[in-house]
C-alpha cells in the first residue's frame, strides 16, 4: 500500500472510527468503467488486457488492502509512518455487470434529422439504466453524494488502476463512490507508448459519454476527477468537448456537469498544447476547482519531452521560471479555483524510480490530495498551508502539512 499521508501521522483522532460497520473492512469495492477488451480464462474468470473494445463495460471488483490483516491492523498501518509489516494488496474476482452495444451506433437521416437504430438505442438505454440503478443504490449508503473518478496513465493495467483508486479512496475517508475509468493501456514491448497514446484517443468518446451520463443522474451531487500521466490528456480532451457542447446549448458547464475537482497529476502534455486547450477554451471556468501537480524531478515526463521534442517542455515539469507571457497574463486575472502546485523531491520515493507517481508515493503530495478531496479546502487556507508563489503557483514543502514543514 502507498505510504501513509503525513496528514494521518501524529493525529490523535481516528478518522476511521465513525465509519459505518460495512465500511470497516480491509476489502474495498471499486466500480469500474472500461473499454478494454475482455479476456476469459478457461475457468470462466474474466479479466481485461490492453486490447480495445468498441463496447463499454461496467462492473465491480474488490481490492483487499490488507491481505491477512484485520481491520484494526489496517487502521494502525494507515496512521503509521513506519509500518511493522508491509501492507500487501490483492485484487479479487472481477464482476462485469453490464455492457453497452458497440459504438458508433448505426444511424440514418430522416427528414434531415439523425435517427439512431432503434434496437441499438434500446440496448443502450437498458444498459445505462442498470448502471444507474446500481450506482444510485451505492450512493444511498454514503452521506456524501460524490463520485470519485480515477483515470490512469500509460502502461497501467486494470489491476494498477484498481489498486491506485482503492488506496486513494481509503485515505480520503471512504466517502462517496469510487469509480475507475480504465482504458486500453499496458501494451507490451517497444511500441507500448505509441499504442497507449493512440488508445487514449480511441477511448475519448467513451469517456465523454460516461461523464455526460454520470452528470445526468439526479442523485449525484458532485464529481471529482483525478487523472494521472497520459490520462490527463484524455481527461482534458473530454472536458474540452463537454465544455464546448454545453456552451453551444446555452448551458453553464460547471453546473451542468457537476465537476467539482478536476485534477491533473504529473500531466504528460506538451505545454503549448495544454496552454491552447486550458487558456484558449477557458476550461478552468468549467469546473469548481482546477488543480495541476507538477514536478521538475519527474524523469518520465523528461523522457517524453525529449521523445516528442516539445519546444517549451511538458506540463508535468512546468515551473514558474520561464513562464510564457500568455500564461502569466491569464493567471494574473485568474479566479482562485485554479492552482498549479509544484513538488520537488519526487525522486526520493523508494517506490518510484522515475519520480512519476508522486501523487501516491509522496506523503507530502498525497496529504494535499486528502485535504482537497476529503476536507474540500482551497490552497493557502488554514488547513491547507501550501507555500504561495506568484501567478497562482504554490509549493508543497517537505513535511507538509505540518507546522514544522521546510522549504
Amino acid at each position: 500500500m502507498m505510504p501513509t499521508p503525513n496528514v494521518y501521522l501524529n493525529n490523535g483522532t481516528n478518522l476511521y472510527e465513525h465509519l459505518e460497520a460495512p465500511l470497516k473492512n480491509t476489502e474495498v469495492q471499486v466500480f469500474y468503467v472500461t473499454d478494454r477488451a475482455p479476456e476469459q480464462e478457461e475457468n470462466g474468470v474474466v479479466h481485461y488486457g490492453s486490447g480495445r473494445s468498441a463496447s463499454v463495460a461496467f462492473g465491480t471488483t474488490t481490492v483487499d488492502l490488507g491481505v491477512d490483516m484485520s481491520w484494526e491492523d489496517l487502521v494502525e498501518a494507515s496512521r503509521s509512518e513506519k509500518r511493522l509489516n508491509p501492507v500487501k494488496l490483492k485484487l479479487d474476482t472481477v464482476h462485469e455487470l453490464v455492457r453497452t452495444p458497440p459504438t458508433p451506433l448505426p444511424y440514418t437521416l430522416v427528414d434531415g434529422k439523425v435517427v439512431v437504430n432503434p434496437d441499438m438505442a434500446a440496448q443502450l438505454e437498458e444498459a445505462t439504466g442498470k448502471f444507474k440503478r446500481v450506482l444510485m443504490h451505492q450512493l444511498e449508503l454514503t452521506p456524501r453524494k460524490d463520485v470519485f473518478i480515477y483515470i490512469h496513465g500509460y502502461h497501467n493495467t486494470f489491476d494498477d488502476a484498481a489498486f491506485a483508486l482503492a488506496e486513494l479512496w481509503h485515505f480520503i475517508g471512504r466517502v462517496g463512490v469510487p469509480i475507475m475509468y480504465t482504458w486500453p493501456a499496458g501494451y507490451p514491448g517497444m511500441f507500448g507508448y505509441t499504442y497507449d497514446r493512440e488508445s487514449s484517443e480511441f477511448t475519448a468518446y467513451h469517456l465523454r459519454k460516461f461523464l455526460e451520463l454520470i452528470a445526468g443522474f439526479e442523485g449525484v451531487e458532485r464529481i471529482h476527477l483525478i487523472a494521472h500521466s497520459r490520462g490527463t490528456d484524455l481527461a482534458l480532451a473530454a472536458l474540452r468537448d463537454l465544455t464546448l457542447s454545453a456552451r453551444a446549448a446555452g448551458l453553464d458547464p460547471k453546473k451542468h456537469f457537476k465537476i467539482h475537482n478536476f485534477i491533473l497529476a504529473a500531466p504528460d502534455l506538451d505545454l503549448q498544447v495544454a496552454e491552447q486547450r486550458i487558456v484558449g477554451d477557458k476550461l478552468d471556468l468549467s469546473v469548481g476547482r482546477f488543480t495541476i501537480y507538477t514536478s521538475p524531478e519527474d524523469k518520465a515526463i523528461g523522457i517524453a519531452s525529449q521523445l516528442f521534442a516539445s519546444p517549451r517542455g511538458r506540463l508535468g515539469t512546468f515551473g514558474i521560471d520561464g513562464m510564457p507571457e500568455t500564461i502569466k497574463t491569464h493567471l494574473q486575472n485568474e479566479t482562485p479555483n485554479f492552482a498549479i502546485i509544484n513538488f520537488a523531491g519526487s525522486a526520493d520515493s523508494p517506490l518510484d524510480s522515475y519520480g512519476h507517481s508522486y501523487f501516491r508515493n509522496s506523503p507530502d503530495v498525497s496529504s494535499d490530495l486528502v485535504l482537497m478531496l476529503r476536507d474540500d479546502l482551497d490552497p493557502g487556507t488554514a488547513g491547507r498551508p501550501l507555500v504561495p508563489l506568484d501567478f497562482m503557483f504554490w509549493r508543497i514543502p517537505k513535511g507538509y502539512p505540518s507546522s514544522n514543514a521546510t522549504e
